[in-house]
């Protein structure tokens, strides 16, 4: 008996590699039109009673303005083209400031981390998405062109309450196709991300103009996006 379940789990267990497998392979030519994101956050609007609230549209990445990607990385993971999918030196200035006692655990989360988690993943912080957030995350950095895992990335990050992806931000908080968003207001996209629910690119205020400002002084020092 106990064999015949070690023999079941060793197949679950290789099924299920094989089919992370090939869902990654998969996304690296199609677009990624629904995520776990999307489906939590509908599930969380029926159950508060509220409208079901979802903008998306999938556009590749020739067709976004070329400041956007500047501007994510930017504000989100300034090693992006260099590193390999973990930024160690960001994950060692984090640990660090909170040895020395800093109140709130900066993270070391790079774009591929992020894509990794919003494409394969649920929500969560325990010990055994992580683990899989970083398996998922060797797995696109190998399979994946960096210009494939940025296109991924501002085509399914969360933008705004039920908003995700460059072009439904354009549309709903800008009133423009994403080819017309300026550098300026790439830049406030990018200023929300941290939490893009709290923060809003259509109605900024104080903090979220000062957080512009400091992005696009960051942008100054970014290449152009030429993976």
């Amino acid at each position: 008996m106990l064999k015949k379940i070690f023999k079941y789990i060793r197949w679950i267990v290789a099924m299920l590699f094989i089919s992370s497998i090939l869902a990654v392979v998969a996304y690296r030519f199609i677009p990624v039109y629904f995520t776990p994101l999307m489906f939590s956050r509908c599930f969380d609007q029926i159950d508060k009673g509220e409208d079901v609230k979802l903008y998306h549209t999938w556009i590749p990445l020739a067709e976004m303005p070329k400041s956007m990607p500047v501007a994510v990385i930017a504000s989100e993971d300034q090693r992006f083209l260099q590193h390999h999918g973990f930024d160690y030196q960001a994950i060692e200035a984090a640990a660090l400031d909170h040895l020395e006692g800093g109140k709130k655990l900066r993270g070391g989360s790079t774009i591929s981390q992020q894509t990794a988690k919003n494409v394969f993943l649920w929500q969560g912080r325990s010990w055994v998405r992580k683990g899989l957030e970083a398996y998922f995350t060797f797995l696109i950095e190998i399979l994946w062109s960096k210009e494939r895992i940025m296109e991924v990335y501002l085509n399914s990050i969360e933008m705004g309450d039920g908003i995700y992806g460059v072009q439904a931000v354009a549309e709903q908080n800008f009133d423009v196709d994403a080819k017309n968003l300026t550098r300026s207001d790439c830049a406030l996209i990018a200023a929300t991300l941290p939490n893009p629910r709290r923060f809003s690119s259509k109605t900024p205020g104080p903090y979220m103009r000062k957080r512009l400002r400091q992005v696009e002084q960051q942008m100054r020092h970014i290449p152009a996006f030429k993976p």
